[in-house]
């Protein structure tokens, strides 16, 4: 097991944010995917399938994610960054959870809308609306245009981070990636 630090964000969260990386990549390569595929082919309905259970899952975990990093100690960036960067990050922040709290809820109105089944992992979820296709239309319209939104947020984070750990040189991407084991048999190099 890795030991919580001041340097870095607490384990659960740290797991939260890589997890959730992972199910973005997911959920967007699904969706791209399908494309290789024509429409109404078997492979693309299992791609746009497991889009939504990503989805999902991502609406799933956003509490959760949210909550570790509310009630979890946030260590500090060394050196300290300008005011104007850290309330860039915190708007940035924000917008990013909002961004993984309202995709999945507006895919799942689209569905609802548009009469679909909302597939689970096995169970399908019950629809949010009644059956209205104009509806659906305009919703899916909203969720595709976010979505374009979503790859300049995600892609500024990165950028971000990077931007901080090889030209400001601070703390902010390592505060965020997990520890490493130590081995005790290896001599400290202070």
């Amino acid at each position: 097991m890795y030991p919580d630090t001041d340097a870095r964000y607490s384990s659960v969260t740290i797991a939260l944010h890589w997890l959730m990386f992972i199910l973005m990549v997911g959920v967007y390569a699904f969706m791209e995917l399908r494309e290789l595929f024509p429409k109404g082919s078997d492979p693309r309905e299992a791609m746009k399938a497991v889009h939504f259970m990503l989805g999902l899952t991502v609406l799933l975990l956003v509490l959760p994610r949210i909550a570790a990093r509310l009630m979890g100690h946030t260590p500090a960036i060394l050196p300290e960054p300008p005011a104007w960067q850290q309330l860039t990050a915190k708007l940035a922040h924000l917008t990013l959870y909002l961004f993984m709290l309202i995709m999945p809820v507006l895919g799942w109105l689209t569905l609802s809308a548009g009469g679909k089944i909302i597939p689970f992992y096995g169970f399908e979820l019950p629809a949010l609306i009644e059956e209205n296709k104009e509806l659906g239309k305009s919703l899916k319209e909203i969720h595709a245009t976010i979505g374009e939104i979503g790859y300049f947020l995600i892609g500024l984070h990165a950028m971000a981070a990077l931007v901080h750990h090889f030209k400001q040189r601070d703390n902010t991407l390592t505060r965020m990636l997990p520890a490493r084991k130590v081995d005790p048999s290896t001599p400290s190099q202070s």
